[in-house]
């Protein structure tokens, strides 16, 4: 299905997770503030996850008293969950604890006490619903309407903080220590958070950069209480805070593990230079409509917009709703969920010049049935442009973890494309340079992944390749495929087969 701008919602909803240690004296509190929310025309649904960390005061049974109480308060919007640690663990693992009941469109964390005010966040929540947003920052320090003025050296250390956290994401937040995140909940439960304590919040941060989510900032009121009155972070948690700021700048891992291989390939994604080589080296085949298959987090796709008409589409959620967020940015852009083996999930309803598929059609059991549905969304003299791993012989541990079905000789990459009905103008072999790192990784140190700094390296000796690939005896690591759609039918042409007929082709390796 063809998407277009989102559209903006009246409503929402939203998950409210509050970890608590040792806060018997203000929770009750705290918690009757978020009642506020349930008046607000903002949201259809709210979840408050309350979990005690184990505390060691009268909080539990604080919040047991307050749990009996809600009992005889009726509310068809607010649902109430208590959880409680049998021992501390620290404020990131109540946050995951609560994270996993989770079950609305939004995530906000709130602190179980007083320094924060609950109405902030529906100023917060209305920014999902006008903005094409994933997360939204209340800061402290932008203008708002009041503020308690407290103390001036814990403001330097924040703000000291955030400038750290802004040099490594090259964004330009104002507070990032701010406890009011606001999340997408798919997108948290996604990213997967190691931290244990008050690191969460540069963790947080640093990975969200990293998935490239569009972040906004909203000013908060923020009424500070002092150490005496039971204030908990200190000197300690800044230091820690800044050795998380460099640990995380230094790691890729933000993705969980999933079905799509998301951390796998999001680490190839760290080779800008690479995708910048593979983009210039199709561009001549490119036309103004263009379908890609496989887009992922749009680092091809932003090399070769703009277009009259450019469809990105992909398998993963993730990648999609990422994908739908460039959308205002770019009107000639549409997003949707095609699977190449499913000719019933492709854009039917358009026809294309040309089709971008690159490194999808070793991922699929029915490479023939693929190539015909890529066959059948091409107008007329529209043109594919496939890329596939090259030499059966090279198939390894890497093709393994990545789902490859396959590796393709020339000959049989021209084979399978005919069959499907295309004229082959050309087998164009592709990144020679490659292959002994390849053969290395995959059949002599059999790795499971690729090693951050190998990524790294070869996104600075990309341009080196470049010069030197054509010239290098060697063969290549892929190959591209430009195939023609006739523009009269072949006969005794696929066209009228029955799609479950068309077996796949048997693996090579």
């Amino acid at each position: 299905m063809m998407v277009g701008e989102p559209s903006l919602k009246s409503t929402t909803s939203l998950s409210v997770v509050v970890p608590a240690y040792n806060e018997q004296h203000l929770v009750v509190s705290s918690l009757e503030r978020l009642r506020q929310l349930d008046e607000s025309p903002v949201f259809d649904r709210i979840k408050v996850i309350i979990v005690d960390d184990g505390s060691t005061d009268e909080t539990a049974a604080e919040l047991e008293r307050y749990r009996i109480a809600l009992g005889n308060i009726s509310s068809q919007k607010t649902e109430w969950l208590f959880i409680r640690h049998d021992q501390n663990k620290g404020k990131a693992a109540a946050i995951h604890t609560g994270l996993t009941h989770a079950d609305t469109e939004l995530t906000a964390i709130h602190d179980a006490d007083l320094e924060y005010h609950p109405q902030d966040l529906i100023k917060m929540a209305r920014v999902f619903l006008q903005e094409p947003a994933d997360a939204v920052f209340g800061s402290r320090f932008l203008a708002s309407e009041y503020r308690r003025v407290l103390f001036f050296r814990h403001e330097i250390g924040n703000k000291l903080l955030t400038l750290m956290c802004n040099l490594v994401t090259d964004l330009n937040l104002t507070d990032m220590e701010t406890c009011y995140k606001m999340v997408r909940t798919d997108l948290l439960k996604s990213i997967p958070l190691v931290g244990k304590s008050f690191e969460i919040e540069p963790e947080l941060t640093i990975k969200l950069a990293k998935r490239h989510a569009r972040i906004f900032e909203v000013p908060i009121r923020y009424s500070g209480r002092t150490y005496r009155e039971g204030k908990k972070i200190g000197v300690k948690d800044g230091f820690r805070a800044i050795y998380a700021i460099v640990r995380f700048a230094l790691s890729d891992r933000v993705f969980g593990e999933d079905e799509y291989g998301s951390q796998i390939l999001g680490r190839l994604n760290r080779a800008p230079r690479f995708t910048a080589w593979m983009a210039d080296f199709i561009r001549p085949y490119i036309g103004e409509r263009v379908l890609e298959i496989g887009a992922g987090t749009g680092n091809l796709t932003m090399q070769l917009i703009p277009r009259k008409l450019y469809y990105a589409s992909d398998i993963n959620p993730h990648y999609i709703t990422y994908l739908q967020n460039l959308i205002p940015d770019h009107p000639y852009l549409r997003v949707g969920y095609t699977d190449g083996e499913k000719q019933d999930s492709f854009p039917l309803e358009e026809k294309f010049d040309t089709v971008v598929c690159l490194n999808v059609v070793e991922h699929l059991s029915n490479d023939l049935g693929a190539l015909r549905n890529i066959w059948d969304s091409l107008e007329e003299n529209g043109r594919a442009v496939v890329l596939v791993p090259c030499g059966p012989k090279l198939y390894g541990t890497l093709d393994k973890v990545l789902g490859h079905y396959r590796r393709y000789t020339k000959e049989q990459l021209a084979e399978v494309a005919a069959k499907a009905g295309f004229h082959v103008e050309d087998v164009l072999p592709f990144n020679r340079a490659g292959t002994p790192a390849w053969w290395l990784n995959a059949r002599v140190l059999q790795r499971t992944t690729f090693g951050l700094w190998q990524i790294k390296a070869l996104n600075i000796l990309t341009p080196v390749f470049r010069l030197i690939d054509r010239f290098l005896p060697l063969p290549p690591l892929s190959l591209i495929a430009i195939l023609r759609k006739p523009v009269s039918e072949p006969a005794g042409s696929l066209q009228d087969a029955p799609r479950a007929e068309i077996a796949p082709q048997e693996a090579a390796r």
